[in-house]
């Protein structure tokens, strides 16, 4: 036998090693969030959002901690270069990459800060809505799908005051919250969290329903396991798939809706902590002399956004057979 022929075999014997592997690995199956992290490694939407996210993230940890000057300094005025009462705001330099705002402040070091207070109020408000929409949203399922005719009524009398917010605009729901309890960042926070529980109570309820209907859940109910304990220990964690997805999705909504809330000036009242939002509202006055001061947060909240929902659609995708390609 030849060395040629002798290669070819082991190459025949590896290949057929292989396929048994990999006919085992299909034998032992994988997890639903095994698969959906295969497919979002192959999904180039996936990827871009994580990119962007993961850049953002660093920028709002690590950021300010490199900034070259700080945030409410009057770099500006005090050196005689801004004199935004004459139109006089410069632009970008090779000591000041994006200029100064009108009064006097490194544009750059006010971007990357308020990255960290919009991702702040992004996540902080997300965790609000997810919590009581996800507790609101779970005793309503597991009512209406285990709790016999009383835990239908449960469900009926949540379910009608979650119609009555969803009834609402969410920007106007959120403007009418804010402007009760008073201009504040924890004030943003709470009406956005506010806005989105509505959404995850809706989500969690039917997707709780859908798995109450399963052939486990009448096997466990069929072998004498109470009701409360299929509830929790099995249908609400089968069901919790689609409401991290729509976090995900929910985190762009609530950067959106926290940056137009303070540019309405229901935010931080004090101006000169940097967030993108403030930033806008501080920059309309200068749009003839220096339109770059609105376009500057405008485009990180854009970018920012679209991360989210790059990744919160692939992930959608990854998760739900019917719209898996």
């Amino acid at each position: 036998m030849t060395i040629t022929e002798r290669a070819r075999k082991k190459a025949e014997k590896l290949d057929r090693l292989g396929e048994l592997s990999a006919a085992r690995d299909e034998e032992r199956g994988v997890s639903l969030w095994q698969e959906a992290f295969r497919r979002l490694r192959r999904n180039p939407a996936a990827i871009v959002g994580s990119v962007v996210l993961g850049l953002f993230v660093l920028v709002a940890v690590v950021g300010p901690l490199f900034v070259p000057y700080g945030p409410t300094d009057t770099i500006g005025i005090r050196e005689g270069l801004v004199k935004s009462g004459q139109g006089i705001i410069p632009g970008s330099s090779a000591d000041h990459w994006l200029g100064f705002d009108h009064q006097g402040r490194d544009e750059f070091s006010r971007l990357v800060v308020g990255a960290r207070q919009t991702l702040l109020v992004g996540v902080v408000s997300t965790l609000i809505g997810l919590a009581i929409g996800a507790l609101v949203g779970g005793i309503a399922g597991a009512a209406a799908g285990l709790g016999g005719r009383w835990g239908r009524w449960l469900d009926t009398g949540l379910m009608r005051i979650v119609d009555m917010l969803l009834a609402l605009p969410s920007l106007l729901l959120a403007v009418s919250i804010a402007a009760l309890l008073g201009a504040s960042l924890t004030t943003v926070m709470i009406a956005v969290g506010v806005v989105s529980v509505p959404v995850f109570a809706r989500l969690l309820r039917g997707s709780m329903i859908a798995q109450s209907n399963t052939d486990y859940v009448l096997a466990a109910t069929s072998l004498g396991v109470r009701r409360s304990k299929i509830a929790l220990s099995h249908v609400l964690p089968n069901s919790l798939a689609p409401v991290i997805v729509q976090a995900t999705l929910t985190l762009a909504t609530a950067i959106i809706e926290a940056a137009a809330l303070s540019f309405l000036g229901l935010g931080n009242p004090d101006s000169a902590v940097p967030e993108w939002g403030v930033m806008l509202a501080d920059a309309q006055p200068y749009l003839g002399i220096r339109p770059a001061l609105a376009i500057y947060p405008a485009v990180a909240i854009i970018i920012t956004a679209l991360g989210f929902t790059l990744l919160g659609e692939a992930m959608r995708e990854a998760l739900d057979p019917k719209l898996r390609k």
